[in-house]
């Protein structure tokens, strides 16, 4: 391993075999670590951890055996304060010798009862040890990455699988722990570096006919199908981020429709404050969900209505900022104010209202007139109205309902209580495929919830995929970055090249017409492959700055 300063940012260039010769690497202060690495708190058993040069003479001075217990074998042993010899407790400690270690270096653990007494008295007899200091958070991990025991992704896949809640988070995280993206990543670094050698080769050998003649045609053949790999890869739909980070669904519509209803029959509990009181919820209220083993933040927020209430008007804007981020938009409907002679063209209306945010205009128009907005939300509202056309006396919308990018809806009909079952039967016969997914529910009995759920279980399930199949998904916002400006590289090259379908003109005889048309220096060109393999190797580490390393490990919870 080497270090070398670059525009005032160190950079760190490894090698999986060179960087096991090191011990903590750049950024770590070295010598031997210690913390407490299961969860704080009492428990039944506790386990700490140490890692370092003088391990071994650690294990020897909390047991007073000279001996060290078999590798990665567990011994009963009592443990004493070196310097009391005061007994501490009774415990299991564990050698791990290095390399094989999680760390790469020599380890041992300490297996003790999870009372805090017990926890405090062995961390302040390590503590008081010469050479020994505590961990930091992800130090171990740290450590791990520059001995060549883990890659970076594979790091960042332990620190997603101890911060996962449901079964597909644990999926995708062992996944990526396992090393596939890695090894994605890599494959597509080593095939770039075989496309710069080739180049290199044909810039410094061609003159001397020493190499064949079609050698740039096969780096373009090779460069156009990773290229189309990498675009690939990067068009999955932000799958693997959203499910890392959990699904935005949030719950929209006007005043009592039913809105905090849902929230607490999909939470099973009281979340939200219910009453018939139009605008009883103010603010946004968050609650996270398992649907399926799939992350959801699921969002109540307040009624849609124009208003002159300075807190009502706040807590509009906060819902509508809500709804810009969300990946799922479920927009909730009193079924009794739909017009039930044209219930597609008022659903449609409305849906586009909630989606584009039109209520801002409503307070203004309400606020030039000096009054508060008391129309219904369907056929009366001058914005609404204002986007409707006849065609043969039916009403339309001017143009097809278009969400933006990415966001999905789902429309929920609410309160088909009130309404008898050849009313509910006429409405769902009278909605088309230009609506949203539609539910008819009823929060009040529960009638066909467990149908909204369904369809919302299988939206998500969509936009997460499976984390199980096809190629790994991307995890971390730091990976697409890098993707692009390696894809960026790649198209660079091809542009001055080659042709971007992967052939190139070797053979024409016309003389260029503009500097951009010249025969391409290839010595300069070559430097934007060895740039897209400088962005795939800041994924994987084998080039990254220690200022990123200090944000992924940041992270990590102290004792990993």
């Amino acid at each position: 391993m080497f270090c070398r300063f670059i525009s005032r940012q160190r950079w760190i260039s490894l090698s999986p075999v060179t960087s096991r010769a090191h011990g903590g690497g750049c950024g770590d202060q070295g010598g031997t670590l210690f913390a407490l690495s299961s969860a704080q708190g009492r428990s039944g058993v506790a386990v700490i951890r140490v890692s370092g040069p003088q391990a071994g003479d650690t294990l020897r001075g909390l047991t007073g055996s000279f001996e060290l217990p078999p590798a990665r074998s567990a011994r009963l042993r009592r443990l004493r304060d070196p310097a009391s010899g005061e007994t501490l407790d009774r415990g299991l400690v564990l050698w791990f010798p290095g390399p094989h270690s999680f760390t790469g270096e020599d380890s041992c653990e300490f297996h003790v009862h999870g009372g805090s007494a017990v926890i405090c008295g062995v961390l302040e007899a390590l503590g008081s040890l010469p050479g020994l200091r505590p961990a930091e958070p992800g130090a171990f991990a740290r450590r791990a990455f520059f001995h060549g025991k883990l890659e970076l992704t594979a790091i960042e896949g332990l620190g997603d699988l101890v911060q996962a809640e449901t079964a597909a988070q644990r999926r995708q995280a062992l996944r990526q722990l396992d090393g596939e993206l890695g090894k994605l990543y890599n494959a597509w670094r080593e095939r770039l570096a075989k496309c710069l050698a080739h180049v290199e080769a044909y810039i410094d050998f061609n003159e001397d006919d020493n190499i064949e003649d079609n050698v740039l045609d096969e780096v373009a053949m090779e460069l156009a199908a990773l290229r189309l790999e990498i675009e690939a890869h990067l068009e999955d739909g932000w799958r693997g981020e959203r499910l890392r980070s959990g699904l935005d669904v949030v719950i929209a519509g006007a005043t009592n429709a039913g809105k905090s209803s849902l929230l607490n029959a999909l939470c099973k509990r009281p979340v939200a404050i219910v009453t018939p009181i139009a605008g009883t919820t103010r603010d946004v209220l968050e609650t996270t969900l398992d649907l399926s083993g799939f992350p959801v933040m699921l969002s109540d927020t307040a009624g849609l209505r124009a208003s002159l209430d300075p807190v009502e008007r706040e807590g509009v804007r906060r819902a509508l900022q809500r709804l810009n981020r969300a990946d799922v938009v479920v927009v909730v409907v009193d079924v009794m104010e739909v017009d039930m002679e044209h219930p597609v063209a008022a659903l449609q209306n409305y849906v586009k209202k909630v989606l584009q945010d039109k209520w801002e205009e409503e307070e203004e128009e309400q606020q030039e007139e000096g009054k508060e907005c008391t129309d219904h939300y369907w056929t009366s509202s001058t914005t609404v109205q204002a986007v409707w056309q006849t065609t043969k006396g039916q009403p339309r919308l001017e143009k097809e309902l278009c969400p933006p990018q990415d966001r999905e809806v789902l429309l929920v009909l609410n309160k088909v209580d009130l309404l008898d079952s050849f009313q509910v039967e006429n409405l769902r016969n009278k909605l088309d495929s230009t609506l949203p997914e539609t539910s008819f529910i009823s929060c009040k009995t529960g009638d066909s919830l467990d149908t909204f759920v369904s369809a919302l279980k299988v939206k998500i399930e969509t936009m997460c995929g499976d984390p199980l199949t096809h190629n790994p998904s991307l995890t971390q916002a730091r990976h697409r970055t890098h993707l692009v400006h390696c894809l960026v590289a790649i198209k660079r090259y091809q542009e001055r090249c080659g042709r971007l379908d992967g052939q190139l003109d070797l053979d024409s005889d016309r003389r260029p017409s503009t500097a951009r048309d010249a025969e391409p220096d290839l010595a300069i060109e070559a430097s934007k492959l060895r740039g897209a393999m400088h962005q795939l190797g800041h994924i994987t580490g084998h080039v990254t700055p220690t200022e990123v390393l200090d944000i992924i490990f940041r992270d990590f919870c102290i004792g990993k």
